[in-house]
């Protein structure tokens, strides 16, 4: 299943997340506190054009409408698999890992520019799939395009999280990334296709090949070992 704009409308994200929390699996952000957030972001843009960026899925499949698509750099942050998820990318036996931005270093995505006279309600999908379960803080970041620099929104790992996955070594988060799957595919076919995104770019980002790669090495041995 691929997530889509409809999903988004009808709520079933939400409905995912609140039945985990039902379960235990996970926490959910209130309406009404995503909804502060997101009205504190739309105040810091003021007057200025209103960008989202996008250094994971976002990129690949934004689910909003825009009006413009630049690639982006973003100093100060990397991304990360650093988050771990019991649904979407993985269940509550396996979970997976998806990636949000960690302090240090600099990351390459995509930035989308929101028209203005759509920009509420637009923003409200982004917020109502970023930020359902409380796992990222927005941030109001300084992004560098073919354009000049731009002021953009995007989501970075929030520390506090009970998911937050700290300090995984590559072969740590190889291993989990290679099994791990969910109502919205496999953790490795969301790494690869980040990495294949990255190279439409022109994206040198190590780690993230780096980690294709190791991921690539583990399932060949499960294949051989299945034999």
């Amino acid at each position: 299943m691929r997530l889509t704009r409809e999903d988004l409308l009808a709520g079933r994200i939400e409905q995912m997340v609140l039945e985990a929390q039902r379960l235990g699996l996970m926490t959910w952000l209130p309406p009404e506190e995503r909804e502060r957030s997101r009205r504190a972001i739309l105040a810091q843009f003021g007057d200025a054009e209103i960008w989202v960026f996008g250094y994971g899925s976002l990129m690949w499949n934004p689910c909003i409408h825009y009006l413009d698509r630049q690639p982006a750099r973003l100093y100060g942050y990397h991304r990360s698999f650093c988050l771990r998820t019991p649904l979407g990318r993985g269940t509550p036996e396996h979970c997976g890992l998806v990636l949000a931005l960690e302090g240090g270093g600099s990351c390459r995505g995509i930035a989308f520019r929101v028209d203005p006279a759509i920009a509420d309600h637009e923003l409200t999908l982004v917020w109502n799939r970023e930020m359902v379960s409380g796992a990222y803080v927005p941030r109001l970041v300084n992004i560098h395009t073919p354009l000049g620099r731009r002021q953009a929104v995007t989501f970075v790992i929030n520390r506090e999280h009970p998911r937050y996955a700290a300090d995984l070594s590559p072969e740590e988060t190889a291993a989990t990334i290679a099994v791990a799957a969910g109502k919205l595919g496999s953790c490795a076919e969301y790494l690869f296709s980040t990495v294949e995104h990255l190279d439409e770019l022109g994206v040198a980002d190590g780690p993230m090949h780096q980690l294709r790669r190791l991921v690539e090495r583990y399932q060949s041995r499960l294949a051989v070992a299945a034999d």
